[in-house]
């Protein structure tokens, strides 16, 4: 009997199988996720290299290579965070947002008023923004526009989970982020980070820890259009990228 097993791809994955889904079958219903990876990376051998470096999400959760899936559970295979391969991909149009609205993946533009506004309440007496842009020249070459895509429901909940993060190690501390997917133009917002708390030192230092968390766990990815081509940018977290481990200092 053969079962067949349905698979996501996103930003460079999905530009090199040339299509955000795939479908194998196997005569198991069920695999380790390092089982899977094999299987794909045998059936895609050009693709193998981009494939072992990818994670595995299983039911909207970055999955270890031991653990056990079922052609049942919803499956994602996503590259770096921020990362991929140089080629043409449209970016997902999915909109999510957290169930109390703090966590917003969206096409719209964003306000940091609009963010800020979420985390200030009376018994806090200090609130941070953290306002990403695109920035037109990097190491010499102009930047024309950014298009991110994301993973929109795990993205939603990779972001509470840093919320949660950060109220466990600064606590008190209330958290809102903003994301947009989709073309952002030069000077735009791509990213709004609020962090409020009763002190103000919490609001740094939790404000910086937020940010790299997201680059890190957070299923997102930026391409670089350029004039005379485009690129999409690795997480800038280290090697190997690890977004089921502790943020490295």
């Amino acid at each position: 009997m053969a079962y067949t097993w349905k698979i996501q791809l996103f930003a460079g994955l999905s530009d090199r199988f040339g299509s955000p889904v795939i479908q194998i079958e196997t005569d198991t219903p069920s695999m380790t996720v390092a089982a899977l990876k094999q299987e794909l990376a045998g059936r895609f051998p050009e693709q193998a290299e981009l494939v072992r470096i990818s994670f595995v999400a299983c039911n909207q959760t970055y999955a270890s290579d031991d653990t056990v899936i079922q052609t049942s559970d919803e499956l994602a295979v996503l590259p770096p965070v921020s990362g991929g391969e140089p080629e043409q991909n449209e970016a997902d149009g999915s909109e999510c947002s957290s169930a109390d609205g703090r966590y917003v993946i969206t096409m719209q533009p964003l306000t940091s008023d609009e963010v800020l506004a979420k985390v200030i309440v009376p018994e806090h007496g200090a609130a941070i923004a953290f306002v990403g842009t695109t920035r037109e020249w990097t190491n010499g070459q102009r930047t024309v526009r950014l298009e991110y895509e994301a993973y929109a429901p795990m993205a939603v909940r990779t972001m509470e989970q840093v919320g949660a993060e950060l109220n466990e190690r600064w606590p008190g501390t209330l958290t809102a982020i903003s994301h947009r997917i989709g073309v952002v133009g030069l000077a735009e917002t791509s990213v709004v980070i609020a962090v409020s708390s009763p002190h103000r030192d919490a609001c740094y230092e939790a404000s910086r820890y937020a940010i790299e968390r997201l680059k890190q766990i957070v299923p997102i990815w930026k391409k670089e259009i350029w004039e005379d081509g485009s690129e999409w940018k690795g997480h800038q977290q280290g090697s190997p990228w690890n977004p089921i481990g502790p943020l490295s200092n």
